[in-house]
């Protein structure tokens, strides 16, 4: 009974993290029973006494624990640590840790995800939504946009301008909107759903660049003069960041401006001579503000004995002499302003440094912080509206497109499509709500934004190919009619830009996460490197110990979790949660300590060395990105009050997210170099096997039922796309038709009934050809005639025939409109490398 009691009591405390000091109280009350209860006594006694000691002396903090052993550890450490440089040190800095530092934890506290406030609109934010961003969506057609203007309509840019949609994040004291971030998210959204390149011109100046540059550390100048006039469009700007010897590593440009006096306006002052040569740069074929960003260098030492001064922002406009604007990229088949910039010597005065001199060498610091942000909002928003108008456009055609007389879209093939393109949207959509409302409540989620910028974008990719291979042939054709196609061969921008998704997945998700999020690792190798070795000790003890403690936790924690499927988990008591998200609650809470036991030991093991092993990175990354993915929708249903019409949605969602959190561990273990580690790793995570399935065949069916009717649970998935049912409209002609399907049905199905019974007949001496079998005109005059149907219904009928032919229908062109008159002519910059 003594010993049962003694595991029990080890149990307890490693599974609730007790920390060392009441581990040392209890065992110690366990050793002074033992010789009651055991008869213990002697030399064994004495020697259980000798190991209480050092079990103490490792468990409280202690200047003998400091002398004796963190001494020795910290030598170790520092030897072994690599430099960090300060380009590094500022990249993991940057960004707050949110709910993805409790998922690192292995306990998630899940009072502090659901008391997060639900992210809403104004009264002011819904009123744009359904004002001006409506109109801008009406106004705009992507095929006569990329095939006869080659840009937005000079209409389209003058309303977006005169509206605000390019100062939504600048505050209204400097003209803006100074809207939300959910709300910014959510305008940028619905305009992608419509369009990709209007979308695209309107994120950029809310996005990463100089407004937003300029709200954080611009000097009251800067904004006075610049704000009002970015909010207003007076001013377009871009931001130069990424170069051809440059792209996702941006830390390595290699363009520069040398500190020197010249002439500006008549007087000598203290500027910088600027050279430069970028790419990829969104809007800056029509900027009158660029943003550069460059290494500042001090030859002469004008500025002080420092002669390389770091990454700098600064602001040019484009009108400066020696500044080349204008050119364009052409980014596949998308017309958002996309080019080059280039510039040698260019004088400008250090005034135009964003902050002013004071700010030099600060650029990559206030890059990073900002990325967070921008990251946060503008390709997760494009990702969920590619989603949206899958879910719309594509479910409303697998329901009126019929293969042998039944809609395509009751295909078991076809249904396994949908249900991808739901379940995914439900997924993109719950993540972005939830790093929005980490926005709003002023944090920088660098970790989340990450999270969103590679699984939004490639769960985007798999939603619009399932679409396009839904459609099919109606997809492929290309013309006024398609509504998809902009977005499929649009897809790999997304995917490239703002850090290439290999780069993030592979290295950023993982590295940049077990930096901010793990309570013990950067505060270890901060201490070691303390230049106050007292401090920087006391520091590390108390860390490493920590750490040490973390261990036993999460062994305990994650072995129990995982011989039980989550069961020994509480999940969080909220009013009306039913037992399926109870349930789903404990298995997130189970992966979540086993994903923690797994990093501790990788980051242990592997060390720096994981840097470089980007296959484990990069799944260990997967495991963190499928926990924030699948509680979101978790936080999802909750904030809509875990309503009835959103629990397939939600299931889908958790069982795709639990299998790929799985199947992420099961590959890290897998391919684990050290292979006894990951035995027993296997052992304590996987002690009954692997048990989670992706969703079953009958949860598909569900997902894709929601798809093909009006419910609740459609509307949700398509909420803030833009909707038309206007049957001259590439996406108002499927709606239309969709909604006249379904008004029809009833009809439909009296129909075939009666042709089932011999009520009615297919005509003699053959069916007059017709959109499907039984839709026929003969056959509804029989339908009629033998009251099997009413006049009325056949109206119904007719006219959901009609609109169905219509939608079904491709583009096709004489030989003279198919020619490409206005290919533009080809220019590639010649530059030799730079120096």
């Amino acid at each position: 009974m003594y010993y049962a009691a003694l595991v029990i009591a080890i149990l307890i405390m490693g599974y609730n993290g007790w920390s060392g000091t009441l581990w040392t109280i209890v065992l110690g009350g366990f050793l002074l029973a033992a010789p009651v209860f055991t008869g213990v006594e002697g030399g064994t006694l004495v020697a259980l006494w000798v190991g209480f000691g050092v079990l103490a002396m490792l468990c409280v903090p202690s200047p003998v624990r400091r002398m004796l052993l963190t001494s020795w550890i910290i030598k170790m450490v520092r030897a072994t640590l690599p430099n960090m440089s300060q380009t590094e040190r500022e990249a993991l800095e940057a960004g707050t840790v949110s709910w993805d530092g409790e998922l690192f934890s292995g306990s998630p506290d899940w009072q502090k995800l659901l008391g997060r406030p639900k992210p809403t609109l104004t009264e002011e934010e819904r009123a744009f939504m359904d004002g001006p961003v409506q109109e801008v969506c009406e106004m705009v057609n992507d095929w006569e946009a990329i095939e006869k203007h080659k840009d937005l309509p000079p209409e389209v840019w003058q309303y977006l301008k005169d509206k605000g949609f390019f100062g939504m994040i600048i505050p209204k004291k400097y003209g803006g909107l100074e809207f939300s971030g959910y709300a910014h998210s959510t305008v940028v959204m619905k305009l992608a759903s419509r369009s990709i390149s209007t979308a695209v011109t309107v994120m950029v100046p809310n996005s990463l660049g100089p407004a937003e540059l300029l709200l954080h550390y611009g000097t009251d100048d800067q904004k006075n003069e610049y704000l009002p006039k970015l909010a207003t469009g007076e001013h377009i700007p871009c931001f130069a960041l990424t170069s051809p010897l440059a792209g996702s590593d941006a830390g390595a440009i290699p363009d520069k401006g040398i500190v020197c006096k010249g002439k500006w306006k008549g007087k000598t002052v203290l500027g910088m001579r600027l050279t430069w040569n970028k790419r990829w740069i969104t809007l800056c074929p029509v900027a009158t503000v660029l943003g550069l960003a460059f290494k500042m260098y001090d030859p002469d030492h004008l500025l002080g004995d420092q002669e390389e001064l770091g990454i700098t922002c600064a602001l040019i406009p484009t009108d400066t002499k020696g500044v080349h604007t204008g050119m364009r990229h052409r980014p596949l088949n998308t017309v958002f302003m996309n080019g080059p910039t280039w510039g040698e010597d260019v004088f400008v005065p250090l005034e135009y440094i964003i902050g002013g001199p004071d700010y030099i060498g600060k650029g990559w610091q206030m890059l990073v912080n900002c990325l967070s942000v921008g990251r946060s909002v503008s390709l997760p928003a494009l990702s969920v509206a590619a989603g949206k108008m899958s879910v719309q456009h594509i479910g409303g055609f697998a329901r009126v497109r019929k293969q042998f007389n039944v809609p395509i879209g009751q295909f078991e093939g076809v249904e396994e499509e949908l249900a991808m393109i739901g379940g995914l949207t439900y997924i993109m959509d719950s993540a972005r709500k939830l790093t929005c409302g980490m926005l709003d409540l002023g944090e920088k989620p660098a970790v989340p934004s990450a999270i969103l910028k590679y699984h939004n974008t490639e769960n985007m990719r798999k939603c619009v190919g399932a679409a396009m291979d839904i459609i099919a042939g109606r997809g492929v054709v290309r013309g006024p009619r398609n509504a998809i196609s902009n977005a499929y061969t649009s897809i790999p921008i997304a995917i490239t830009v703002e850090g290439a998704n290999i780069l993030t997945r592979s290295l950023i998700i993982y590295g940049q996460g077990a930096m901010l999020c793990h309570p013990y690792v950067f505060k270890e190798m901060d201490s070691a490197k303390n230049p106050d070795q007292a401090q920087g000790l006391i520091d590390f003890d108390a860390a490493f110990f920590g750490h040490m403690g973390r261990y036993v936790h999460l062994i305990i924690r994650a072995m129990l979790l995982g011989l039980t499927r989550g069961l020994l988990h509480r999940p969080p008591n909220a009013p009306g949660m039913p037992k399926m998200a109870r349930r789903y609650y404990q298995h997130m809470a189970r992966f979540s300590a086993q994903f923690a036991l797994l990093s501790d030991f990788s980051l242990a093991i592997l060390g720096g060395s994981l840097k470089t092993r980007e296959k484990l990175s990069g799944r260990l990354g997967d495991c963190l990105a499928y926990l924030y993915l699948g509680t979101s929708c978790l936080k999802h249903y909750h904030d809509d009050g875990y309503l009835d019409d959103h629990k397939d949605l939600v299931e889908w969602s958790m069982e795709y997210c639990l299998y790929q959190i799985q199947e992420a561990i099961y590959g890290v273990l897998n391919n684990f170099p050290v292979r006894p580690v990951a035995w027993l790793l296997r052992l304590i995570i996987f002690p009954i096997g692997r048990t989670y399935n992706e969703p079953d065949d009958y949860l598909e069916k569900d997902i894709a039922r929601i798809m093909l009717e009006p419910c609740d649970g459609r509307e949700e998935l398509i909420q803030y796309a833009y909707r038309s049912t206007n049957p001259k409209d590439p996406v108002g002609r499927v709606e239309n038709a969709f909604l006249k399907v379904i008004a029809a049905a009833e009809a439909e199905r009296k129909v075939k009934s009666a042709l089932r019974k011999g009520t009615i007949e297919v005509p003699s001496p053959g069916r007059v050809p017709g959109i499907r079998m039984e839709m026929n005109p003969l056959i509804y005059e029989q339908a009629v005639k033998h009251n099997v149907i009413t006049e009325e219904e056949r109206q119904l009928l007719h006219e959901a025939d009609e609109a169905t032919w219509d939608a079904i229908q491709v583009d096709h062109f004489t030989t003279e409109k198919f020619a490409d008159s206005l290919m533009p002519e080809i220019c590639t910059l010649e530059t030799s490398l730079p120096n």
